[in-house]
């Protein structure tokens, strides 16, 4: 098996595979994918790419997106992302992609919350990320290793030279003269999540023992609208452009309650809807429900074909029966600190781009179909930006590490950080809660543990850290003062099983 390559990326979403799409054909590259290429998150997106209309929409699509931030964003990176948007999507065009249109030929555009007019774009219904996906892989020009868990990054003095995996049950070093990581969130630390099972926080447990910098980890988005109560570990999203096109929030009695909380009701930001049904349920025990029934079933089917599919075969006549729903955790608005060309400051040769990446285009919460966009536009970015600077430099040799990935009672502790997570790092943080069980985690690694739980951990003491720092409230992170008697609800009360 080759060894050495010009180019590693690591992930087979729509940030590893986009950068591929712009490197030359001569290069030699490689792909490295945790499992097989369709477990990431890109597939699973549901509601589309935000994307500005015409060149009028570019300072409106800006202007969403620093409100939706809560003045957290950078302001520069928001325009890189919303200017160079359109040429992005045109170029995925001109490659022959094409998203639904209308019957005389025009794109359909559709409207998600916080945005001030309709610039979602979609491909087959509610499949946007499974037709992108599908697109970007048959126009893959180079090989990509399946079933690799990438273990470490070998830097030397300032420099990575590449990664250390675990593939076919053997450990091994895979050299390159650039890596560009593009591996994605740590939706699977959560109990209750909408991720991919590859999306496990890895890779931020990497940088956390190399000293890369990780900024804004408290901001963790929850979606509103998901089909919590099933036994599978990724939970049933339902997309935001549901509510865009007409579906309503209500509780058991069919009250329309989210106008209690902000004028926008239903189109209100993603952190304030979750935060108004977390409060609503605690105050009043009441189910809380998405009401799809102005919907015709023949538009729901052909519009949302994925969400009707899977409503139907767990027993939900959509779109005339109600759907239960709760918060889960959707996407990581932090990530490793970059500049807006993927590069980091303590390491060279190295580029993050996509959900691993912070480049500060989501600021406090992001903006719904955003992070589709974020991968389209950063990747070539980090494309050019590698080929400008692009050397064929010998490799150091790294040892491979004689490493234990997996010990006895791993499980039982990486189901105990899920729940831990969800309790106290999730939509409502208190204080008190945080302190505790940061004290768990760091027992937790002070355990001989194997080294994809540390690395979990790792992660976890990160997030729960930056929520102990950050005092005040902002945006996805909503932290509550500690009064008497005033508690956060259990997962079973919140979440009826």
């Amino acid at each position: 098996m080759k060894l050495d390559y010009d180019v590693l990326i690591v992930g087979s979403g729509i940030a590893g595979l986009n950068t591929a799409l712009h490197l030359p054909d001569d290069m030699d590259v490689l792909v490295i994918s945790k499992d097989y290429a369709w477990e990431c998150n890109t597939f699973f997106a549901q509601g589309g790419v935000a994307v500005a209309s015409n060149k009028e929409d570019i300072p409106l699509h800006v202007k969403d997106t620093l409100e939706a931030g809560a003045g957290h964003c950078d302001k520069k990176a928001v325009e890189v992302l919303c200017s160079e948007g359109p040429n992005a999507i045109q170029d995925l065009m001109n490659a022959g992609f094409d998203f639904d249109r209308d019957t005389n030929g025009n794109l359909l555009y559709t409207k998600e919350a916080a945005h001030s007019k309709n610039r979602i774009l979609h491909a087959g219904g509610d499949a946007t990320g499974r037709e992108l996906h599908l697109f970007l892989m048959e126009s893959l020009k180079f090989p990509i290793l399946y079933n690799t868990q990438v273990v470490d990054l070998l830097i030397d003095d300032g420099k990575c030279y590449g990664v250390e995996v675990f593939h076919d049950n053997k450990i091994f070093n895979i050299y390159a003269k650039k890596i560009v990581i593009a591996s994605g969130g740590v939706g699977s630390l959560y109990e209750f999540h909408t991720n991919s099972r590859t999306i496990s926080a890895d890779m931020h447990g990497i940088c956390c023992e190399h000293g890369i910098e990780l900024r804004d980890m408290e901001m963790m988005q929850f979606h509103p609208t998901v089909f919590v109560k099933s036994s599978a570990v990724r939970k049933q999203l339902l997309s935001e452009a549901l509510r865009g096109e007409g579906a309503k929030i209500v509780d058991e009695d069919g009250k329309r309650f989210l106008f209690d909380y902000d004028k926008r009701g239903e189109l209100s930001p993603r952190n304030v809807v979750s935060e108004a049904l977390y409060e609503y349920k605690r105050e009043t025990r009441k189910e809380i429900y998405l009401d799809v029934s102005d919907f015709k079933e023949k538009h729901f089917k052909k519009r949302f074909p994925t969400i009707y599919f899977n409503m139907q075969n767990l027993g939900f006549d959509v779109p005339s029966q109600r759907i239960p729903i709760s918060p889960a955790f959707h996407y990581a608005i932090g990530g490793v600190k970059t500049d807006l060309n993927g590069k980091i400051k303590s390491v060279e040769d190295i580029y993050f781009v996509g959900e691993i990446a912070s480049v500060g285009v989501h600021g406090a919460n992001r903006l719904a179909s955003n992070s589709l966009l974020e991968g389209l536009v950063f990747s070539k970015r980090v494309a050019d930006e590698l080929l400008k600077s692009f050397t064929c430099r010998a490799h150091l040799s790294f040892k491979c590490k004689s490493l234990e990935l997996i010990k006895s009672g791993d499980k039982k502790l990486k189901n105990e950080l899920r729940i831990l997570m969800w309790d106290s790092a999730g939509i409502v943080r208190y204080e008190k809660k945080l302190q505790k069980s940061l004290n768990r985690v760091e027992e937790m690694l002070k355990l001989p543990t194997g080294k994809l739980i540390r690395l979990r951990l790792l992660t976890s003491r990160v997030i729960i850290k930056s929520a102990l720092k950050r005092k005040v409230s902002l945006g996805a992170h909503y932290i509550k003062g500690e009064r008497e008697n005033e508690k956060v609800i259990d997962t079973t009360t919140y979440i009826s099983k």
